[in-house]
């Protein structure tokens, strides 16, 4: 069916409520956060309006640079390691049976519906010296005595991998599914080991949906607030715990909207390179 082009102002009704909110939650606030990110700080903690670059010109700080190449290595390496546990996962879900993939998605959709406070509390517990697993392995003789796993990099790494663990599966599955089972059998029969075929067939068949996939666990990764703070030390905070710190405590709210602004902008660009790959595989 041929989808005709809108004619009258009448056609284009049915997108007034969903434009209206995006003006409305998404435009305006965004419009007043840039506002607020050229106002002038005053030194008694509130701020003036103004049109200055001083915010913005704090970013070449030694800080900040810190801050922001922390803050985009670790999303990076989340990604990654999320990619690389839940590809050869899905792979193997999608090869088991009706009912044990509707489990497994349950599972997962359950994991989904715990708060990130939870998640943090849950794996503070686990890496703690007190009642951690630390202590499981003294019992079986590994170990002297009990030692904390936290706080450091492996633990925000851990417990941020593990959030975004079941959003990377749910975004492979339905391409994982779609993947014609024929071409592995192909190479199977040509001779290929079933790790050589996995890597040889799925992982090019299957290149621009990890791309894409990539770039949303980034995304989601670099969002996080809560997990730094709990499972790691104040040189652990990415970019969204500094934005909180300035806004807060701080009384910063300049600069912390210059932050901000530069954090939504990051995100939008990588989204539009999520979409853009997928309309090149699309074509493909």
């Amino acid at each position: 069916m041929k989808r005709e082009a809108p004619k009258t102002a009448l056609d284009y009704a049915p997108l007034a409520f969903p434009a209206g909110m995006l003006i409305l939650f998404f435009v305006v606030p965004f419009a007043t956060m840039i506002a607020v990110s050229f106002f002038k700080r005053d030194p008694t903690g509130f701020y003036s309006p103004d049109f200055v670059f001083d915010n913005y010109a704090r970013f070449l700080s030694f800080f900040f640079g810190g801050v922001l190449s922390f803050s985009l290595g670790l999303a990076i390496a989340v990604a990654v390691v999320c990619v690389t546990l839940a590809l050869p996962f899905t792979y193997l879900l999608a090869r088991m049976s009706r009912k044990a993939q509707v489990l497994w998605l349950v599972a997962l959709l359950s994991i989904l519906s715990l708060s990130e406070v939870i998640i943090g509390f849950a794996w503070s517990t686990l890496f703690s010296r007190t009642a951690g697993i630390t202590n499981l392995l003294v019992m079986v003789g590994l170990m002297e005595k009990p030692v904390a796993l936290m706080p450091n990099f492996g633990a925000v790494l851990t417990g941020m991998a593990y959030q975004a663990l079941p959003y990377t599966v749910l975004v492979l599955y339905p391409a994982i599914v779609r993947l014609d089972p024929t071409l592995t059998e192909a190479a199977r029969t040509l001779g290929a080991s079933p790790p050589k075929a996995f890597f040889t067939v799925v992982v090019p068949a299957l290149r621009n949906t990890l791309i894409a996939t990539l770039i949303m666990v980034f995304i989601f990764a670099l969002g996080s607030y809560l997990l730094p703070q709990i499972l790691g030390r104040p040189s652990h905070w990415t970019l969204s715990v500094l934005i909180t710190d300035q806004a807060i405590y701080q009384s910063n709210m300049p600069f912390a909207a210059a932050m901000a602004v530069f954090l939504v902008l990051v995100t939008l660009g990588m989204v539009a390179l999520t979409l853009l790959i997928g309309r090149k595989g699309e074509a493909a």
